[in-house]
């Protein structure tokens, strides 16, 4: 796959993440912890059958293989899962991919203590400027309606969930494949929040929806992620990666009128610019 190509596929999955907050925006009855449920079952049900076709029976042999590393990954993706949806049912799209976007920030400070990894000053920089543009963000919540500060806390365990994740198979030395991890961690996600879903109200159009963002948002995407990440440098995949929120903050706008608060504005910018810039200058640097 030339680089190009490769640009051009992660420019297809970013456009695929980011239409969850819109699409959520339509259901009819479904709410909070259901709406989780039906998109991680569709999920683990699109990534079976792709499981079944590609590897066939060798597929529990992968599992095994993957060991504790795979266990805890597939623990943290189903924690990303969960809490994601729940936070879209909480608070503002733009609040939700804003917050979840200081991953890589979290993850390079948590690979400073795990794994003794250096911290750039430039991205200890980062980190304080995004993190002031996000407690502005809390504080109008707060201000505001404590619902969408709840919403907006939610959505923080994604990154530290994905932060957790991607040091433990770091710090493993293993070989695992991310794509039996996000099977599994769709599985727990649907078994955990089911009961929490009761009396299930979703009606078929609801279903439906979920079931499309199941295979289209979560499934097909985070696969073709994965097989990217072969061809693409991990700075300029942060770099790409952060189209999702745009494309996220603009569908919700333009298909629900959900127009961003000049807090979300104020603060967004800032950890949007911050976050930017820090990819840029590492991307630079590796080039270099």
């Amino acid at each position: 796959m030339t680089h190009g190509r490769a640009v051009a596929g992660m420019l297809v999955v970013t456009l695929m993440w980011s239409i969850a907050g819109v699409v959520t925006r339509q259901l009819e009855a479904a709410r909070s912890f259901e709406v989780t449920f039906w998109r991680s079952l569709a999920t683990f049900a699109s990534l079976g059958v792709y499981y079944a076709f590609v590897h066939g029976r060798s597929t529990l042999a992968l599992l095994r293989a993957g060991g504790r590393p795979l266990l805890l990954s597939s623990l943290m993706w189903g924690v990303m899962f969960t809490c994601f949806m729940v936070a879209l049912t909480l608070t503002t799209v733009a609040n939700v991919l804003i917050t979840m976007s200081i991953a890589p920030l979290i993850t390079a400070v948590l690979a400073r203590f795990t794994l003794g990894h250096p911290v750039a000053p430039r991205t200890w920089g980062a980190i304080v400027l995004a993190g002031i543009g996000i407690a502005y963000m809390y504080g109008q919540g707060v201000s505001s309606e404590p619902k969408h500060l709840l919403g907006t806390l939610v959505a923080l365990a994604v990154p530290i969930a994905s932060a957790i994740n991607w040091n433990t198979l770091q710090r493993s030395g293993a070989d695992v494949d991310l794509v039996p991890a996000l099977l599994l961690g769709s599985l727990i996600s649907a078994i955990v929040t089911l009961p929490l879903s009761f009396p299930l109200q979703a009606s078929l159009h609801d279903v439906a929806l979920l079931g499309m963002l199941g295979l289209v948002q979560l499934a097909i995407p985070c696969v073709l992620a994965v097989r990217l990440a072969r061809h693409l440098p991990a700075p300029e995949m942060s770099l790409l990666a952060l189209l999702e929120i745009v494309f996220g903050i603009a569908w919700a706008w333009l298909g629900t009128s959900e127009q961003p608060s000049v807090a979300v504005i104020i603060g967004g910018s800032l950890v949007l610019g911050t976050l930017f810039v820090n990819a840029w200058v590492g991307l630079r640097e590796r080039v270099a």
